[in-house]
């Protein structure tokens, strides 16, 4: 305690009750190719349903990751996933692409280009070109009258304009495609599909009376008219200091349907959003438009404000009135392109996981990785962090519709492995499986490495990382059509001699991981996965309480804390069957003088693994009908 000068009382507390905490090995984490999302950014999703909410459905060139994630997501409910891509641009309502792969890129990159226009899509895609944003600046916007006599006729598309000297009948500065027009003494109201000169073509019919030179003007309204409650004006926080017309709508729309699966699909509305940057609700939240749809919208970025909204960007004050256009201000997005994804996009996007102080992961999916790729996940993250395992199928060809001489999947596969590392924190399976793809209605073949790690993850949460998660009790796969390579007996020999793990598909038993080594060569307790595991959950728990022995005296009292705080984790490890005995050792023999003088502590952690039965020995021995069993017991064996 601290030296008091005068008699006193001084109450401080030491804890005491520090423990070994549990840590997580059920986290997966994927890069993987897809259609929409954020690029190098980790995203956690939880389901499939999350996985299709933030990258969108799979197709062709997306299959392979989209559905090794979606399997393990089978099996767990955590995935980490980043996504890769090459020489993708996001849609814009301007002339040209723009690339902006994440927030942190917007916000700390993207220059403002007039040539992208007033909004980009949110992420790269083709599917950005299926956007369509609207803006109702005004009143005059929202509903207006033109002053004309018009001519419909019933079941008929086609509306003209009859001219009164005043230039109304030039349809393209009166109304835009998408407006609503009111027509005949029920006004049906119709939406406009095409302007040209005088002639309105209709979306569909008119199908009410022929009206010719009806009343001297025509309703025309906003194409959201029905979806907003009313015409925006001023907010009330412009009116408090006497500024006008700082209010507008805004309209996000899947145009062709590719989103929500119906052509013209309202996605997003933005209501009464205010063009002056220092804008706030009543309960003090912004309501500047750019800022509400950058953090709200799942679709789309600001741009650049619309040149007829001069005064957008500049905060309330008195006098400052928001002048806008009086038409909607509607726009489709385009330019945006998928791309692909190179081996070096994989590689960037996998490393987003390679610091195991920013991100928490035991398992790396590998998908359907080329041996460039996969070598990296094994030597650059798994060997790298040393507290998750890498899980690598073959490539395709090595097994689908592999149809050379016989025996060739096995040496296309052995081939695969031969030119990986030797590691004991990667796990190599035997190939891809055939299931199907409800999104597209088809079957595909999917690399089983997704399958291969939520075995391990469901083995977590069914027993300890410490179970083998192979063979009939744990290891059953799910989802399995047929695989593209059953391997038989003899292959899974050979397989097996190389570290690669043969997923089996028996006969009326299903279709199961018949194996648990991991890629190290050497023979050693750690060519097995659950000793392996058991080693990444013993140092990842035991270091994380180590952190607390940090500047402390390195003293009898610090260690003997430290074998206290050790020993009954290892204990309870040791009763849920994941080791068989162990030892620590912390004290002044392997503190030396020398050790303290470095400022350095040294615990030495003796374990037995406990070790996976992968060999049986039945052995059956016929005896004579007067022999005495206690005679012959042991001299068979």
């Amino acid at each position: 305690m601290a030296f008091q000068v005068s008699p006193g009382v001084n109450v401080s507390e030491i804890d005491l009750t520090t423990v070994v905490p549990a840590v997580s090995t059920t986290t997966g984490a994927l890069a993987g190719h897809f259609k929409w999302g954020p690029v190098d950014q980790r995203v956690l999703v939880s389901t499939e349903d999350n996985l299709v909410t933030v990258f969108n459905k799979p197709n062709a060139n997306t299959a392979d990751d989209f559905f090794t994630a979606a399997n393990f997501l089978a099996y767990g409910n955590s995935l980490f996933v980043s996504r890769a891509v090459t020489s993708a641009n996001n849609a814009t309502t301007g002339g040209t692409g723009a690339y902006i792969s994440n927030e942190d890129y917007y916000n700390e990159t993207y220059a403002h280009s007039s040539g992208h226009g007033d909004w980009v899509a949110k992420y790269p895609g083709d599917i950005g070109n299926s956007l369509k944003v609207s803006v109702c600046h005004n009143a005059n916007a929202w509903e207006s009258s033109v002053t004309t006599n018009y001519y419909a006729t019933n079941n008929s598309k086609t509306v003209t304009l009859a001219g009164d000297g005043q230039g109304t009948s030039n349809t393209e500065t009166q109304f835009v495609v998408g407006d609503r027009i009111l027509l005949g003494p029920d006004r049906e109201a119709r939406k406009v599909s095409v302007l040209s000169g005088n002639t309105i073509t209709l979306s569909t019919a008119y199908g009410g009376n022929t009206v010719s030179n009806y009343a001297p003007s025509l309703t025309r309204q906003w194409e959201f008219y029905p979806n907003f409650d009313r015409a925006p004006t001023t907010t009330t926080f412009a009116n408090t200091v006497n500024a006008q017309g700082d209010a507008l709508h805004v309209a996000i729309v899947d145009e062709d349907g590719v989103i929500t699966g119906q052509s013209s699909s309202l996605i997003e509305t933005y209501e009464n959003v205010s063009m002056a940057p220092d804008a706030k609700d009543e309960q003090g939240a912004g309501l500047y438009y750019k800022d509400v749809i950058n953090q709200q919208s799942a679709w789309v970025w600001f741009g650049a404000h619309n040149s007829n909204a001069s005064k957008a960007g500049t905060n309330a004050q008195l006098g400052t009135n928001y002048p806008g256009n009086d038409l909607p201000i509607t726009n489709s997005m385009t330019k945006g392109k998928d791309g692909s994804a190179s081996d070096g996009a994989y590689i960037t996007a996998y490393n987003k996981f390679k610091d195991a102080d920013t991100v928490d992961v035991s398992l790396v999916l590998g998908s359907g990785s080329s041996s460039t790729v996969a070598t990296h996940i094994i030597n650059n993250i798994a060997e790298h962090r040393k507290d998750c395992v890498a899980v690598i199928s073959p490539e395709r060809a090595d097994v689908v519709n592999n149809n050379g001489y016989e025996g060739k999947e096995v040496a296309d596969v052995i081939a695969f492995r031969d030119g990986l590392p030797s590691s004991s924190y990667a796990v190599m399976d035997s190939g891809w499986k055939y299931q199907y793809d409800k999104y597209n209605d088809i079957y595909r073949y999917v690399p089983l490495n997704g399958d291969t790690a939520g075995l391990m993850v469901q083995t977590d949460l069914t027993r300890d990382p410490w179970f083998s998660p192979a063979g009939f009790n744990r290891g059953n796969v799910k989802n399995v059509i047929k695989l593209a390579y059953n391997p038989s007996k003899a292959d899974r020999d050979e397989l097996y001699k190389k570290g690669i793990n043969p997923v089996v598909t028996f006969p009326g038993q299903g279709t199961v991981l018949f194996g648990d080594k991991t890629m190290l060569a050497q023979p050693s307790a750690f060519d097995r996965i659950n000793v392996r595991r058991l080693f990444i959950v013993l140092e990842k728990a035991i270091s994380t309480a180590s952190k607390f022995t940090l500047f402390e005296f390195n003293d009898e009292f610090t260690r003997s804390q430290f074998k206290n705080l050790v020993e009954p984790f290892l204990r309870d490890v040791q009763g849920r069957r994941g080791i068989t005995d162990f030892q620590v050792v912390c004290d002044g023999t392997n503190n030396t003088g020398q050790v303290i003088d470095n400022n350095e502590f040294v615990g030495d952690i003796y374990v037995k693994p406990a070790r996976s039965i992968n060999f049986i020995q039945l052995n059956f021995v016929a005896v004579r009908t007067g022999v005495e069993f206690s005679e012959i017991v042991g001299r068979a064996t």
